[in-house]
């Protein structure tokens, strides 16, 4: 704002952090540049605009820039770069899934037909790991269909479509075009409206399997979501495969990152916020003595090494910032559809009493998985405290 001088932010790891600051006569030539280079209306300062610059154009880097514009108070526009790589999308053992969790997915996604859902908030890696799970699923035998905002990652083999509202190629637009395109599995983007929700369950349940993302906070409000948006309960409990909500936390740096013999109390405090997962709201307010320390023997066989427990915490370097966290990675909570929760779906069940029935059945919470995740080194309490 006026005389301030311009600031340039980088975004790592999920939080922006500033990179550069210059004068602010510059302002007005450096937002013009970009816009000329996106191919945008530099002389419309009052209107949002969205365009893209390839990178090939101007140096021998293989890197696409998403640009908005947006203008703020005082007739300054702000300007927002994103990169997207094109690079090759990571295998599906190495987004951070736990063992059972991979193996339950791997399951879940083999099937001829049906609905799989990966939930979360922007930027919490869902396109990455629907990629993922089309990289498992690619084959010369099956023929896969993608509707993207944009298409971020780029696999050979895949039919990949990008959605452009201006010529009316929306997803729903893009889901009824590939059912006359003869394809095994479609993956859409984002499903926002009844349109494209309830075509994704009608292909589903005529011999498709459908991939697709929704904003939601659970597994469990994945369902209610699209129950609200007008779904059948009885085609949407039939088409339902499961649900997978993930977020990504912040990884100890491998640089300055110390093992430690954590005590006695720091092992039963992550032992009781474990168990309080599983508890019913309301029925009670924490874990027992005796579900402590049930919980605590089970890690033993898993998390030890004889009989020992080893944490790790990172006091900062160089190569880190000195924030001691370098990375992310994934935490996750998969909810596979059984018969329990079809009759859920059936009567419109709340999100609480799915998430507990899901969870009766081998569904870890985000919360478990990092505190497995914890006891595996890979992170601390600080970071899966809010998940």
């Amino acid at each position: 704002m006026g005389k301030q001088k311009v600031v340039v932010r980088f975004r790592k790891d999920g939080v922006l952090a500033t990179y550069y600051k210059f004068p602010t006569k510059y302002r007005a030539v450096f937002v013009s540049r970009i816009k000329v280079m996106a191919h945008l209306d530099i002389s419309n300062k009052n209107k949002p605009q969205d365009g893209k610059i390839n990178f090939r154009h101007f140096a021998p880097i293989d890197v696409e820039l998403r640009v908005a514009t947006i203008p703020t108070a005082g007739g300054i526009e702000d300007v927002v770069i994103r990169l997207l790589s094109g690079g090759k999308c990571m295998p599906v053992n190495a987004i951070g899934l736990s063992s059972n969790n991979l193996d339950r997915l791997l399951d879940g996604v083999s099937r001829p037909y049906g609905l799989f859902l990966v939930c979360g908030p922007t930027g919490s890696g869902k396109s990455t790991t629907l990629h993922s799970v089309l990289n498992y699923l690619n084959g010369t035998e099956r023929k896969i269909w993608t509707a993207e905002d944009p298409v971020e990652i780029t696999q050979p083999g895949l039919r990949q479509v990008e959605v452009n509202d201006k010529v009316g190629m929306t997803f729903a637009a893009a889901m009824r075009a590939f059912l006359r395109a003869d394809p095994d599995i479609i993956m859409v983007g984002e499903m926002r409206d009844h349109e494209t929700a309830s075509t994704a369950v009608e292909a589903s349940l005529t011999g498709h399997l459908v991939l697709s993302t929704l904003h939601t906070n659970s597994a469990a409000e994945s369902i209610i979501r699209l129950l609200d948006m007008d779904m059948d309960p009885f085609n949407f409990a039939d088409a339902m495969i499961g649900v997978l909500s993930q977020r990504l936390t912040k990884t100890l740096c491998t640089s300055c990152k110390k093992p430690y013999v954590p005590e006695a109390r720091e092992l039963e405090f992550l032992a009781a916020e474990y168990c309080s997962e599983a508890i019913p709201d309301g029925s009670r307010s924490a874990a027992t003595d005796e579900e402590v320390a049930a919980q605590i023997e089970d890690w033993r066989k898993d998390f030890t090494q004889k009989g020992e427990f080893t944490l790790y915490k990172a006091p900062g370097c160089i190569d880190c910032l000195d924030t001691g966290y370098r990375g992310r990675m994934g935490i996750h909570e998969l909810l596979i559809n059984n018969s329990e929760i079809k009759k859920m779906i059936l009567r419109r069940a709340p999100a609480a009493e799915i998430h507990l029935a899901a969870i009766k059945d081998g569904m870890h919470t985000r919360k478990q998985d990092g505190i497995e995740k914890i006891l595996l080194g890979y992170t601390d309490y600080t970071q899966i405290r809010t998940l």
